[in-house]
């Protein structure tokens, strides 16, 4: 009963040459559930792609990726999550780059290093407009007298996911990195566009800024993706018949349809995020009332309308209503998904040659 993801390999592994071609210094995420593909089949396309360095979000995920753990990716592994005292970071210490953004995670990472024979090597985040993790000017200033137990690999800066240009904030920032008189020329950028790091390396030709990207390399051309869901059961009702784990009745004479795909997936589950627009807070507070009144789009795709949650989906499975007169399919047939890869685990992931 698998949910299954199909990708085109030829046309998916094409895009990812052309983003690496064009982002010289280019460092894969792979962080979460892999964008979907999971981070080990991320980390061996990053080694195919001849990466030097891939980005995860915490250290758990440092030991499906490294080769000396196992993993198939031999090169740099850096961690997105900040270092703090309590991490105890797998091994192996050589391929593992930490992010850091305070200056007692810095002296306690060196210290830590003194006890433990191995010269950690770090990033230094600035803090951006996104108020996450960082130094601030100063603090990076004073990091750079504190470096002595550490190897500096570069500088982070990680800006917010906007419309407007960051090249004002960058520009800011990079006063600030190089104010600081680091031993580092090397800056690593997440989420600036083409534009923007052309501009950047125009200004700033003796640093080297390595982009960080997840969602555009992986994701970036969505029709070599498609996520099919196999149909395990139908149940023809008429109107009142009962159904579901909270025994609801059936608004109309239909069909129930169950599929595979459900919490455990991700399916149904979105993360909240606030309306930027008017038309975004309308959209949602349509989408609010008809949830109210228990009538929930659902991603499934079948006789070509995305169908309706009969309840809420399952941790294995979910159950559609289909109104009488649409084309009903067989089981085992598969029905198109529509999902958030990001949020999304597949049963399986099928790669055509």
């Amino acid at each position: 009963m698998p949910l299954r993801l199909y990708v085109d390999a030829g046309r998916w592994r094409a895009h990812l040459q052309r983003v690496r071609d064009a982002h010289p210094g280019i460092v894969p995420v792979l962080k979460g559930n892999g964008y979907g593909f999971g981070i080990t089949r991320l980390a061996e396309e990053a080694s195919r792609l001849g990466a030097d360095t891939v980005a995860v979000g915490t250290y758990s995920e440092v030991a499906p990726v490294a080769a000396a753990c196992g993993g198939p990716f031999s090169g740099s592994v850096m961690v997105l999550s900040p270092w703090r005292p309590f991490e105890r970071p797998v091994s192996p210490d050589g391929q593992v780059v930490h992010t850091v953004g305070r200056l007692e995670d810095l002296r306690a990472l060196g210290d830590l290093a003194a006890t433990e024979e191995h010269r950690p090597r770090v990033v230094l985040e600035r803090l951006t407009s996104m108020r996450r993790h960082g130094f601030s000017a100063r603090g990076l200033r004073e990091a750079a007298g504190m470096l002595e137990a550490v190897t500096v690999e570069g500088v982070a800066i990680h800006l917010p996911i906007s419309k407007g240009s960051h090249l004002t904030e960058v520009n800011r920032l990079m006063t600030d990195v190089v104010a600081a008189g680091l031993p580092t020329t090397r800056v690593y950028v997440s989420h600036l566009t083409d534009t923007e790091l052309g501009t950047l390396r125009g200004s700033y030709p003796d640093y080297d800024f390595r982009p960080r990207i997840g969602t555009e390399l992986w994701l970036g051309d969505r029709s070599a993706l498609d996520v099919r869901a196999t149909v395990l059961d139908v149940h023809p009702v008429e109107r009142g018949d009962v159904f579901g784990y909270r025994s609801r009745t059936a608004p109309a004479a239909g069909t129930i349809v169950v599929v595979s795909g459900g919490t455990a997936h991700g399916v149904g589950l979105e993360a909240p995020t606030g309306g930027a627009t008017l038309k975004d807070r309308a959209a949602r507070v349509a989408r609010g009332g008809l949830d109210a009144a228990g009538f929930v789009r659902s991603p499934y795709t079948i006789d070509g309308k995305l169908r309706l949650f009969a309840e809420p989906p399952h941790m294995q499975a979910s159950m559609l209503f289909l109104s009488h007169g649409a084309a009903v399919p067989e089981i085992g047939d598969e029905v198109s998904v529509r999902v958030r890869y990001t949020a999304t685990t597949f049963d399986e992931t099928v790669l055509s040659p």
